[in-house]
């Protein structure tokens, strides 16, 4: 009984100091009905926005000149490591080229993999001036490769209306520059379609 008394008179203080707008004899109703509900106010968390950090816009980096490659860099022996680390890339992504190796698999593979770094050739053109150009890919974009030759010039080359071959350990593959107009990180999530073209 001393203990149920205690309890009590304990409650009662924690209501009066928890409710202080509240009147002894409401409290005591309460009490009486053997149910209490003690409100609590949650504060708002107000959630901080995260701010994205913003690139350079096009023109920007046309200003910045942050793609162009110093005319004292442009020179074909500079690039031949790249080459090599290229054709190891390849050759890992293939698990090896061997020659029972199915040629549509690998076709498969090199429609969506990194060509900066790859030799290739211009094998046919509408433009009779690209044919015969080869060199290393330095820069690939949307509609354009930037290939470097051994004479150390600089070619820009359309995609459009040209045909690539890039040769690995043997293995001779041809790019359609019509069917191949995408940026290389949209190529490596595209599905193409693995069938003949007659059309350049």
């Amino acid at each position: 009984p001393q203990d149920s008394e205690k309890a009590k008179t304990f409650v009662h203080a924690f209501l009066k100091r928890s409710m202080p707008k509240m009147k002894d004899e409401a409290i005591q109703d309460m009490l009486t009905r053997k149910a209490v509900v003690l409100e609590h106010y949650h504060k708002k968390q107000t959630k901080q926005k995260r701010k994205k950090t913003k690139g350079f816009t096009a023109k920007q980096r046309r200003e910045l000149r942050l793609f162009e490659i110093e005319p004292e860099q442009q020179r074909y022996a500079i690039f031949l490591p790249l080459h090599e680390l290229w054709k190891q890339y390849i050759r890992d992504l293939c698990h090896g080229l061997k020659p029972d190796t199915q040629p549509h698999l690998i076709q498969g593979k090199l429609l969506k993999a990194d060509l900066h770094g790859a030799i290739v050739t211009v094998t046919k053109s509408k433009c009779p001036s690209y044919v015969g150009i080869t060199g290393i890919i330095l820069q690939e974009f949307k509609h354009i490769f930037k290939i470097i030759t051994k004479e150390d010039k600089l070619k820009v080359v359309p995609k459009l209306n040209n045909v690539f071959s890039l040769e690995l350990d043997g293995f001779v593959s041809y790019i359609y520059g019509s069917k191949f107009l995408l940026r290389a990180s949209e190529r490596s999530a595209k599905k193409f379609k693995l069938k003949g073209t007659i059309d350049l």
